[in-house]
């Protein structure tokens, strides 16, 4: 039996795949996206989070507290949350639960409970499971452990991937999923690697190596607006879907600020927060541009 680290299992979900779905979050991520929704997922290690809103300054936290951190306005971070050991004592003491930590390990059949209680829901709607992250094939014996339980209980299953991993890794993924839904942040290499930190070449050759074998695939590209909406990009993106045989469609996520108040509640700082939030027509534009490639193309999950 495997055991993963989980940051959120989200029910409900509707915009990540088919149906109506549960997104299982693994932590850990190899990209440094300035623009991610899911910061708290980013680091492979349990990280506090503090939801300033919801302290009610009692001073719990405080007392418990041996290095004297979770001070300051608001229970926020006050000093260097490097420091902190995650003990965990200020999260168990909080009564309003504004500290929480973000990371919990769970066994297989745990994560396998729990998607299990929606499944009249996956079978009315023509939905199921969707891992995403992070990056869930950061965590690979985890993760094929957890697609192999779909498979038995018959439940439809969705990775979400940057695409950033082995051959070997990804192949292994896609022989078990049903369908894979692979994020294309940008097609020019330096601009990849100035806005994620990584090269982006072997995101590209492992899309086109899925598309080759004939995997589903949707493709998600996040509008960044001054970051990735340009003509050129959008261009490239184009072509690059139009040339991958298995591509099913592509959706177009519009950039929004979610991700903000998370960066808050980690401690760190928003390098986006002066980005505009893309405009309805634009993203009309930009979908008919895909289109005009002969892609079939949808604005949102």
């Amino acid at each position: 039996m495997e055991r993963g680290r989980i940051f959120n299992i989200q029910r409900f979900s509707v915009h990540d795949g088919p149906g109506i779905r549960t997104t299982v979050f693994l932590k850990g991520c190899p990209l440094s996206c300035l623009w991610c929704h899911n910061p708290e997922g980013g680091s492979f290690h349990p990280e506090i989070v503090v939801v300033e809103s919801r302290c009610i300054e009692c001073g719990e936290c405080v007392s418990v507290c041996p290095l004297g951190l979770p001070s300051g306005v608001h229970g926020g971070w006050a000093g260097d949350k490097q420091r902190c050991v995650m003990c965990g004592t200020c999260v168990d003491v909080c009564p309003t639960e504004a500290r929480q930590i973000a990371g919990r390990d769970m066994w297989v059949d745990e994560v396998m409970e729990e998607i299990l209680k929606d499944r009249i829901f996956y079978d009315d709607s023509g939905g199921g499971v969707t891992f995403s992250g992070g990056e869930p094939l950061a965590q690979p014996r985890f993760l094929t452990a957890m697609l192999e339980a779909c498979r038995a209980q018959g439940v439809h299953s969705a990775v979400d991937t940057s695409g950033l991993a082995s051959k070997d890794r990804l192949l292994e993924m896609a022989g078990l999923a049903n369908l894979i839904l692979y994020d294309v942040k940008l097609v020019d290499a330096k601009r990849h690697r100035d806005y994620t930190g990584v090269s982006n070449e072997t995101i590209l050759e492992n899309l086109r190596i899925l598309g080759t074998n004939g995997y589903p695939i949707w493709l998600r590209i996040p509008v960044i607006p001054g970051v990735n909406d340009d003509a050129e990009n959008i261009e490239a993106t184009a072509r690059l879907a139009a040339s991958i045989p298995s591509v099913r469609r592509v959706s177009l996520l519009p950039y929004h600020r979610l991700g903000s108040d998370k960066l808050k509640r980690l401690g760190s700082k928003d390098l986006l927060k002066d980005v505009d939030l893309p405009r309805s027509e634009r993203m009309q534009e930009l979908a008919a541009h895909l289109e005009a490639a002969g892609v079939t193309t949808t604005i949102g999950g």
